[in-house]
């Protein structure tokens, strides 16, 4: 790897670096930066010689950046964002902008968060549009590196452990959370079920017949990891990926689900569901927001995050579990 001179580096080609990242596409990025496709994979050229990588390489109608690319775009965009932040600040007026937003989430987190942040944005911004689409993966983040969406929201525990063991260990963080709310998960059954009337024991749980709401659709989750560390396991007999799906079900059968505490009540449309604590130990469930750190200093973007942070406070208080 040759050593780079920084102070003879061209800068633009930083920004060329940027664009063709966030577009994956050398025509779509040329059109946005206003310049010929030759020129930016002339600057593409250039930057491949000053830092002794290839960066971007042919794929299908686009390109895919290499590991040493992924690295660099954090620092890059970063730079390049808190730049603009300094020469040209704000750019975003709520009440008159025009955007649309792609968000990933759960129902019961949607159900839980998309009113109280239509209301506000209804009213303070118009203009604006959300797309909500199916959250299918506890690790958002390769949607977010590809710009499929602009947040995910939800329950992310290996993805943010991942995040603050890199931090920790000084490597480049390519991702932004923070956390909305807080709750608990519970077993969720019809009313009427043998279980229904009595605290549920380890035992009778293992024996009943489960319905798993799995977003990527494995019929494996993580209360299963903690079946699996008590040296216990469950019968799942049915996977779903939506909440709402599961609390119709269990309302007519005898399956027990495991639903979020906040989430029960909107679920039980017709008073027919019940809830008992889980028999095993289980972490708090966090809610979090998760977004890419190209977008930190988008004026629209910051607008977004901080839109959902209201929206978040103005959800119900999580039940207390009681024994």
């Amino acid at each position: 790897m040759p050593s780079l001179n920084f102070r003879t580096l061209d800068l633009n080609l930083l920004r060329v670096f940027d664009e063709v990242m966030a577009e994956r596409n050398l025509t779509r990025a040329a059109e946005k930066l206003a310049i010929t496709q030759p020129a930016v994979s002339n600057a593409l050229r250039r930057l491949r010689e000053a830092v002794g990588d290839e960066l971007l390489v042919r794929s299908g109608h686009g390109v895919e950046p290499t590991p040493r690319a992924l690295a660099l775009w954090p620092a890059v965009r970063q730079a390049l964002g808190q730049l603009q932040e300094s020469l040209a600040p704000g750019g975003f007026e709520p009440a008159s902008a025009q955007a649309t937003f792609v968000l990933a989430m759960a129902d019961a987190t949607g159900a839980t968060l998309i009113p109280p942040l239509i209301e506000i944005t209804e009213r303070e911004a118009p203009g604006i549009s959300l797309r909500v689409i199916p959250l299918t993966t506890r690790d958002p983040r390769r949607l977010l590196d590809d710009g499929t969406i602009d947040m995910a929201v939800g329950y992310f525990p290996a993805a943010l452990a991942d995040l603050t063991a890199r931090a920790q260990a000084d490597n480049v963080v390519a991702h932004e959370s923070v956390r909305l709310y807080a709750s608990q998960y519970v077993c969720v059954m019809r009313a009427g079920h043998p279980l229904a009337d009595a605290p549920l024991s380890l035992d009778q749980y293992c024996a009943a017949h489960h319905l798993l709401v799995s977003f990527s659709g494995k019929p494996y989750g993580f209360i299963d990891e903690a079946l699996a560390a008590l040296g216990r396991e469950r019968r799942i007999v049915l996977t779903v990926n939506q909440f709402f799906t599961a609390g119709r079900v269990v309302a007519t059968t005898d399956l027990l689900t495991v639903l979020p505490l906040h989430f029960v009540g909107l679920a039980d449309v017709g008073g027919d569901l019940v809830w008992r604590p889980l028999p095993m130990p289980l972490p708090t469930v966090h809610v979090d927001a998760l977004w890419h750190r190209r977008r930190l200093y988008d004026p629209a973007h910051r607008w977004l995050r901080e839109t959902i942070a209201r929206a978040a406070r103005n959800t119900p208080t999580p039940i207390t579990l009681r024994d």
